[in-house]
Formats: C-alpha cells, structure tokens, sequence
C-alpha cells in the first residue's frame, strides 16, 4: 500500500465504468476519507477511448493509494456471470459502497448483493439530477434521453433487479445513502444527504493552466445518442466556430470518428480526442480564454474545476429544431434545464449557435 494511503478505514467498495465517475470517486475519497485508501473496481467498457481513459485515470488512483481492480466484465458471454461471482464477497463484506451511476444495470444487479450500510453515489454528470429527482419522486430509474413510453421486453425482465436496487439506494434505519455532487439539486429525496463536490482534488493536483487567446470548443454525444441532428449539430459548431474563432475541439469520448472528421473538415477545427477527463485536461492547460459548449455535464463541472484561473465557460442553448423525432419528449426541458442551472450556479453566458 502506497504511504499516502494511511491506515485502513471501514472496508469501501467503489464501482465505476467511466472516466469521470473515477475522478469523481477520487474526489469524495480526498474530501471525506483523506489518507485512507479504498477498493476501485473498474467495470471495464468495451470502447476503446473510454478503456483507454480509465486506464490513465486507474494510474492516478494507484498513486493516490487506492486498489485498481480492473474487470472485463463485458468480455464475452460468460463474463457478467465470472465477474459478478468474484465479487459477491468483497460485496458482502463492505461497509460502504461508491459508485458512479445508478442508472447502470449492472450496477444495479450488484447492489441487490451488497449489504454495505453506507451508499455513495457520485456525480455521473447531468444524469445525477435526474437520478435524485426521480428518487424524491418515486418514479422508476430511466435515463433522460430514453425514449418515454411504456418499459420494453428487457426492461420488464430487469424490472425486479431495478426495483431492488432502488430499494438499496433508499436511505432507512439500516442504511444511509449520500449523493457527492456538483449538480444543483431541485429535489431531494428525504434522508438523503447531498454533500458538495468542489474539484478541490483535481485544483490541487493540477494547475494552474496556462490560458491563451480565443476559444476552445466542447464536443457532446448528443448525435451519437439520437437526440440532436447530425447536419444541425454540425451547422451549429460551424456558426460558433464563425462568430467566437474558435480553434480546437475537444471531442466526447462517445463522439463517433466519422462525425469529428466532418467537423474537422467542414469547420477547420483541430480535433482534440483527451485522454484524461476534460477537468483534469483543461487544468493542466494549456486552455483558452473561453471554453464553448452545448449543455452538458461540463457546464456545471468547469467552472469549478478552473476557479481562479480567469477563463469564461460560455453555453450554447439546444434549439427544439435541432431534435430528432426519435428524442425524448423530455430531452429538451432537461437540456434547457441543465443551461438554466448552469447559468443560476455560475453565472454564466449563453451564447446563440447563430
């Protein structure tokens, strides 16, 4: 065990199968458990710039001092079956469980497991606030960009795993439930403690960045997830690229490659594909003055993660005409949702994709 990871605590247990969830997991360890290492398993996608930013981040985790437990847990048709069994007792002997995204089903499946009496949940972007409204609702556990209607065939068989779990992510006498974000919460669920999320891990590792002239762009997958148009997307970034002279572009690690070499050819952008959160990449800099994005977690993250440094994060609200027919009915009061927040919370400016 590193030196920085002190003595051994209630035994945690942390879940993750994103980048950003591992940061964030490496933010609530520095804030509520300093010294004191814990368990990271990492449920390994099958995306190769996603397993490639997890593998830089599970470094970071390892020089924190924590345990990286990497599973290929979407690696073939035995494996949710190996991993889940190499897992159950560690589950059943933590105290504490972390994890990233509740909305995961696989997630949820080990949650019915574990007996741990303290759940965390860390910020999983954007989807943290619908997550703890739909919690203090008693609505069921959806994503926002799902298309709304009545459950299909697989939703119906994983019903009662869902159930289960929200039932785990319910605080009571025997169990406590915190949400570590950075999100503004319109509706907590009672017994729910929601603690803030500052970036103060990643200010003091990092930074400060050296900041230049003109703006820097932030890529979104909502093509890639069926809610925005290609050709209006991509005539958006093209009027923002006009009006604020924008240069790079930092794609999404969803976006696809056949959508960034339209941009790059079609706008005169440089590309950037981070292999690092694009908190953790924006403070180690160099970044410029004014970072434009479409709503999205970084909205809210950014401005946190760069206090101090002068840089501005600007917003480009989703015009209702850029939607597919295939999106959401709530897609767009979520997105507004998200801009209005971020504009409440930070200040910020909203700039028109015009």
């Amino acid at each position: 065990m590193s030196p920085r990871a002190g003595l051994p605590g209630p035994h945690t247990l942390a879940f993750v199968e994103s980048p950003v969830q591992l940061l964030n997991v490496l933010e609530w360890a520095h804030a509520h458990a300093p010294g004191v290492g814990l368990t990271l398993v990492v449920l390994s996608p099958l995306d190769p710039m996603t397993r490639g930013q997890l593998r830089r981040m599970a470094e970071l985790a390892r020089d924190e001092g924590h345990e990286v437990r990497w599973e290929e847990a979407r690696g073939g048709a035995g494996a949710p079956f190996q991993t889940v069994g190499g897992l159950t007792g560690p589950l059943r002997r933590a105290t504490r469980v972390v994890l990233g995204d509740p909305f995961s089903r696989y997630v949820q499946l080990l949650l019915t497991i574990t007996r741990a009496r303290e759940v965390v949940v860390v910020d999983d972007g954007t989807a943290t606030m619908e997550f703890v409204g739909q919690l203090a609702r008693g609505e069921r556990l959806v994503r926002w960009h799902r298309k709304g209607g009545r459950p299909g065939p697989r939703e119906l068989v994983l019903a009662p795993v869902s159930a289960a779990a929200r039932r785990r992510l319910t605080p009571g006498a025997k169990r406590t439930v915190e949400v570590f974000t950075s999100m503004p919460m319109e509706d907590t669920p009672p017994g729910v403690t929601v603690t803030p999320h500052t970036f103060a891990w990643t200010r003091e590792r990092f930074g400060p960045p050296r900041v230049t002239r003109g703006a820097d762009m932030v890529g979104t997958s909502l093509v890639e997830t069926g809610v925005v148009d290609a050709d209006a997307y991509l005539e958006a970034v093209h009027a923002l690229v006009t009006t604020h002279g924008a240069k790079r572009y930092f794609a999404h690690r969803r976006e696809s490659t056949e959508k960034l070499h339209r941009l790059a050819v079609e706008t005169g952008l440089e590309i950037v594909r981070p292999e690092l959160p694009l908190e953790l990449i924006a403070r180690r800099g160099p970044i410029g003055s004014t970072v434009l994005s479409f709503p999205s977690t970084v909205v809210h993250t950014l401005p946190l993660a760069l206090a101090g440094t002068g840089v501005r994060v600007a917003v480009c609200d989703i015009d209702p005409t850029w939607l597919t027919r295939n999106a959401s009915p709530r897609a767009q009061g979520f997105l507004s949702n998200v801009t209005d927040t971020a504009r409440s919370a930070h200040h910020l400016r909203t700039v028109p994709a015009v």
